[in-house]
């Protein structure tokens, strides 16, 4: 242990601490643009500089661990002028247009120049125009040259969490940006779509394709009749963005704010997550008692980002995954059958939107193997940012909104369906269903409890109804390379595993509000939605009411002609 002082604080830290988690151990908060701990430490922005006395220079707190009796001064005249004066230089090479930026309003540059009272830069603008390429506007994620601050916190989380090496740095001295990485445009790239990269953007740089246009073209279209889908991720987030407390974040306040905007239908995805699991366990149950997971495991197929990632990857194994589409796109299938008939509409009047914690979902309903005769699946997918945007643009306070029920017959969920949205729901939702199955009577959902929130690869060993069934949960890209490794070389086998690209699953997802500090909120995001699960009504998807009247009255039984035609998809039928 080593004693310091920290703006006056006597403060005792193990050896090797920096001096900024020094800092925050003792609350005192020395700000920071680049900086992420443990993957991100190379003081590039200078912003984090302190007051060392001895030291002739200023210390960067990020990388420089505390000594004993050093005596740190964070805030005096001395750091204050040159925190400032680095702030503007980064300024001087960044787009400044704040009312028109996306992030306006939750930017740590914004913020960081507001407090040191940078109200004029007396430094030369020098912006990067005409030295880049143009960005494609039609892709998914969307680059802003302008905005990119060269923090390199985008890079770092694609090498270390994602281990999937999209970006790095370009050119040299004033024209140093990040790019994509071996002179690669964007989408002829491995990107999975994560949206990682964009989560942990401090600016503009990097964010998501607005389609809000669109939405406000088909709610003023009056040929169309819009419905909207709301992922059960979306639910734990969308509230932080306006102050509420996550348990008061509910779909009922949102199915009002949602018929506020103007839609004619609202539901929860949370139906088709319950359908995916009727699907999707009893492809495994028939893959598994065939003997088809001897190899290698039956591999879960909601996440597109995994999906994407699998295919770029690893395209030998795209046989793995299970052929059942994501809640997202079966539930568009549905609507635009079987719901588009409840409701006496055309199915091509139908506009199908979807809200998603997600970036890759934009991608998803787009691909040619996600239609049927009446169009696409779903014809637009929005982020929780854009959703919050849309909100803010119509002026709506979530707080004031009563609460609403969703639309029928598609407004039934389960709470099998509602953990979807964190690492290990889906699987421990299958399995529940499974062990219904093979045993004719319901589980204790404690039993799955092993595969539930945690690091990394989760496994178990289950022994239902005399068979060995061998489990595995793993989140976030570079832990899933771990993983398919290991199995290629043979060390581990797994029969059914679910993946998910985001760290903690879709509550982690990269289309998520951005918290203010660095903060990970995928745990408290995915222990609501276990909360959620332990007090509904239902809490096995084939329980839910309206999922047996689905098939009953529809598509027969789980993997019929009908339900293979609708419901699945064929993984092979388009090309990264």
């Amino acid at each position: 242990m080593v004693t310091c002082t920290i703006d006056g604080k006597i403060i005792q830290v193990p050896e090797g601490t920096t001096i900024m988690e020094a800092a925050r151990q003792a609350h005192i908060r020395i700000p920071h643009l680049c900086y992420l701990k443990g993957l991100n430490e190379i003081a590039a922005c200078r912003v984090c500089c302190v007051e060392v006395e001895g030291e002739p220079a200023m210390v960067t707190a990020c990388n420089s661990p505390v000594k004993e009796g050093m005596v740190v001064r964070t805030n005096s005249p001395r750091v204050r002028e040159t925190r400032k004066i680095n702030v503007e230089l980064i300024l001087s090479q960044h787009d400044c247009r704040c009312a028109t930026c996306v992030r306006s309003g939750n930017c740590r540059l914004q913020s960081l120049a507001n407090s040191l009272g940078i109200h004029d830069n007396p430094y030369e603008e020098q912006l990067p125009k005409g030295l880049r390429r143009a960005w494609t506007t039609t892709y998914p994620l969307f680059h802003d040259y302008n905005k990119c601050i060269k923090c390199m916190r985008c890079i770092q989380v694609c090498d270390k969490i994602q281990a999937m090496h999209i970006w790095d740095v370009a050119g040299t001295g004033g024209r140093t940006t990040v790019d994509v990485s071996g002179n690669r445009v964007i989408k002829d790239s491995d990107c999975t779509l994560c949206g990682q990269c964009i989560i942990h953007c401090p600016v503009a740089g990097l964010r998501e394709r607005d389609d809000t246009d669109r939405l406000y073209e088909a709610l003023a279209d009056p040929d169309k009749v819009t419905l909207v889908q709301v992922a059960p991720a979306v639910r734990t987030a969308w509230c932080e963005a306006f102050g509420l407390p996550r348990e008061e974040g509910t779909i009922g306040r949102m199915a009002a704010a949602l018929r506020q905007l103007g839609f004619d239908h609202v539901y929860d995805t949370t139906f088709a997550a319950d359908l995916t699991i009727m699907e999707e366990a009893n492809e495994f149950l028939e893959r598994f008692l065939a003997g088809d997971t001897r190899e290698f495991p039956m591999f879960t197929s909601c996440c597109p980002g995994w999906v994407r990632f699998l295919k770029g990857q690893y395209p030998e194994l795209t046989d793995r995954l299970s052929t059942s589409k994501s809640p997202q796109q079966m539930f568009g299938a549905i609507a635009k059958t079987w719901l588009a008939d409840k409701l006496q509409v055309i199915p091509e009047k139908l506009y199908c939107v979807s809200i998603m914690p997600c970036l890759a979902k934009k991608a998803e309903c787009a691909l040619p193997t996600m239609r049927t005769d009446h169009g696409p699946d779903v014809d637009l997918a929005l982020t929780t940012r854009e959703f919050i945007r849309v909100l803010r643009a119509d002026h709506l306070d979530p707080s004031l909104l009563p609460e609403e029920p969703l639309d029928d017959p598609m407004g039934t969920f389960t709470g099998a369906g509602t953990i979807f949205g964190t690492t290990g729901g889906v699987l421990e939702a299958a399995l529940r269903t499974a062990y219904a199955k093979l045993t004719g009577e319901n589980p204790d959902p404690e039993l799955f409890a092993p595969l539930r929130n945690g690091i990394g690869l989760r496994d178990a060993v289950y022994t239902i109804a005399g068979k060995e069934i061998r489990c595995a949960v793993v989140s976030g890209l570079g832990n899933t390379r771990q993983l398919i490794q290991a199995l290629k070389r043979k060390e581990v086998h797994y029969d059914f595993v679910e993946v998910m690209a985001c760290p903690g699953g879709c509550a982690g997802g990269g289309g998520q509000p951005i918290p203010q500090e660095d903060e990970e909120l995928e745990g408290v995001r995915g222990e609501q939605l276990r909360t959620l699960d332990k007090r509904s009504r239902f809490r096995f998807s084939h329980e839910n009411p309206q999922i047996q009247r689905l098939y009953r009255e529809f598509l027969g039984k789980p993997l019929s002609p009908k339900a293979e035609a609708l419901l699945h998809t064929d993984h092979f039928g388009w090309k990264m």
